[in-house]
């Protein structure tokens, strides 16, 4: 009798020691989840209307709004990515939005360059170079002058009067400009075997690569982003924002045999005439022909980061090597 009531006590006390057991760890389970969890992913806000250059984007089809939200949520969760672009976008767009606006092309239209390289003089896989993502020869086609010494496919200026042309000529053959953008991606040629094979002019009912149906959703994205920052969680102050640096033109039309030597002659480096003529592709400038190229130079104790800098007004442009 008192074998069996000694084990029926063991009995107990095990079964109440796991549960006791069992309890602790289901606790330290749940502080393991809640220290686990250290932010809040969220879904970022979806305009109800959105537009491309003064064309309404149909997001009441399932396919396009899920496109749309796609490059939305990708964008705004490369934040270091964005936010970069946040702060370069007022140096970059005082340069390209006048171009665009006297070649009568939709402002929207800079937001192409933004999906192309995220406003940096950047390389693509392609071959494909500058802020607008020319290739070698489309370059030279629309009037770039490429050469071992300039490559003004990262001449900002020049650059975006290519660009200006070639949407002027794409639009030509779509009167739309959406049309005109995927294009811009895939080529001309791409894009009207598109239209002859399904039968449509609408971008948002085509059938195309992945990149080039992603193309105009996710410019259109990059166009809500910058527009509206602070409502998809980017909070910049004025200090924030690069400042646009005012610079002096040097008009050369003879060879530069340094140009480190051509630098010091304006108290500048090398790397500094570099970051603001990243057209210059060489140590030297070879001038044979004695054309006129016209070389920026930053104005005196402009270069230095200051609160006074950040005052100044839109009176320049800089662009980064």
């Amino acid at each position: 009798m008192r074998k069996g009531v000694i084990f029926m006590l063991i009995g107990m006390i095990i079964t109440l020691l796991f549960f006791m057991i069992q309890g602790s760890e289901v606790k330290n389970n749940d502080e393991i989840v809640q220290r686990q969890v250290f932010q809040q992913i969220l879904m970022p806000f979806v305009p109800d209307k959105v537009t491309f250059c003064g064309k309404e984007i149909p997001l009441n089809k399932y396919n396009v709004r899920e496109s749309f939200e796609r490059e939305l949520i990708t964008n705004c969760y490369l934040h270091g990515s964005t936010l970069q672009t946040l702060k370069r976008a007022n140096r970059y767009f005082s340069v390209i939005e006048p171009i665009l606006r006297k070649n009568n092309i939709p402002e929207d239209m800079k937001y192409l360059a933004v999906a192309e390289s995220g406003l940096r003089n950047v390389v693509s896989p392609a071959k494909a170079e500058g802020v607008w993502q020319f290739l070698k020869d489309t370059g030279k086609e629309y009037g770039l002058e490429v050469t071992n010494d300039v490559d003004e496919r990262y001449h900002l200026e020049k650059a975006t009067q290519a660009a200006c042309d070639y949407f002027k000529k794409s639009y030509e053959n779509y009167k739309d400009w959406a049309l005109v953008a995927a294009a811009y991606n895939a080529g001309n040629a791409r894009i009207k075997e598109f239209i002859e094979k399904q039968k449509t002019e609408d971008y948002y009912d085509m059938l195309m690569s992945q990149e080039s149906m992603r193309y105009v959703y996710r410019i259109a994205a990059l166009k809500c982003i910058l527009e509206n920052p602070t409502s998809y969680g980017f909070y910049l102050g004025d200090d924030d924002i690069y400042p646009i640096i005012p610079v002096e033109t040097v008009k050369v039309d003879t060879s530069i045999t340094s140009l480190a030597d051509f630098a010091h002659q304006f108290d500048i480096s090398y790397l500094i005439l570099k970051e603001f003529n990243p057209w210059l592709r060489n140590t030297f400038l070879t001038n044979k022909a004695g054309k006129e190229y016209e070389i920026v130079i930053p104005k005196k104790g402009y270069t230095d980061y200051d609160k006074k800098l950040q005052r100044e007004k839109k009176s320049g442009w800089f662009i980064g090597y």
